[in-house]
């Protein structure tokens, strides 16, 4: 990872342990002694992908750099019930005071890649791929979305700046003065920065082909029927790529990926994936 990455995760983790520890630690304070040295291992409680482990060693040494974590369970390797992920072993008041933090990193990232990881595996059989949103968790989003790369999906937009998406508004703001589609698209091709890739959300198939006739590169097929999408494959023919965009869960994303788009975006990844549940339990240090 990057020195940049780094220092953004860092910045999150000081942000997450001024939250939680802030004001100190009472209750290791007034009943564990100073000197006292413990160990420390999280275990998983239930099957998923894991992600978040360097996360955690980085938030145990934030703590206390003398803390010596170990990384059983690399990121990107899938857990069972039971499995030991990390050890920790030291300081015991500096054990315990990163234990929330460090398991709420690991819960919510490996939740994330778990839920990628399940949608992946309902379109193996489809050439579509499974991306991220930034439907994101304010100031989480670099690690949501690595986390959906561990689950096997890819990320979308990074942030605003990282690629031209013309969603509804702007359509409907630039509709106002009389402006098409293609005008839109033409405007935002003649003014784009080199390599940057024009992407425009549509609802209808004649939109779709509106679309495809102006030069879109990339074409989001919003809260359309799949039965519509199939259409729009065929008569597209592989001129510009589809992704497929809205409601889209376990249920109905095979159908999706079976019309033959080329993305399928989901926000449910990010933003209702459920935690998986993984517990530190104190060792006797040998």
């Amino acid at each position: 990872m990057s020195r940049q990455h780094d220092e953004q995760v860092n910045e999150i983790i000081d942000l997450a342990l001024a939250e939680d520890t802030g004001y100190g630690d009472i209750t290791s304070q007034i009943l564990i002694a100073p000197e006292q040295k413990g160990g420390a291992s999280i275990t998983a409680r239930a099957e998923g992908v894991l992600a978040g482990g360097d996360v955690v060693r980085q938030v145990f040494l934030r703590v206390d750099p003398a803390l010596k974590v170990e990384i059983i369970t690399p990121d990107g390797k899938r857990v069972k019930a039971g499995d030991k992920v990390v050890t920790v072993a030291g300081n015991l008041i500096g054990i315990l005071k990163a234990e929330r933090v460090s398991l709420n990193f690991l819960s919510h990232l490996s939740g994330i890649a778990s839920e990628t990881a399940r949608y992946v595996a309902r379109i193996k059989d489809s050439v579509a791929v499974i991306t991220d949103t930034r439907k994101t968790l304010p100031g989480l989003r670099m690690l949501e979305k690595y986390a959906v790369r561990l689950g096997g999906g890819q990320n979308h937009r990074l942030h605003l700046g990282d690629g031209i998406l013309i969603k509804d508004n702007h359509i409907a703001a630039l509709r106002q003065p009389g402006m098409s589609l293609k005008d839109i698209i033409t405007g935002a091709k003649q003014k784009a920065p080199e390599g940057i890739k024009i992407e425009i959300e549509v609802n209808t198939i004649a939109e779709a082909m509106e679309a495809t006739a102006a030069g879109a590169d990339i074409i989001m097929l919003d809260n359309m029927p799949p039965d519509e999408m199939k259409q729009v494959v065929k008569m597209t023919s592989g001129r510009v790529k589809l992704e497929a965009s809205g409601g889209i869960n376990l249920d109905n994303v095979h159908a999706v990926a079976m019309t033959g788009v080329d993305f399928i975006s989901v926000g449910a990844i990010t933003h209702s994936a459920m935690a998986l549940d993984f517990s530190l339990e104190y060792e006797l240090l040998k």
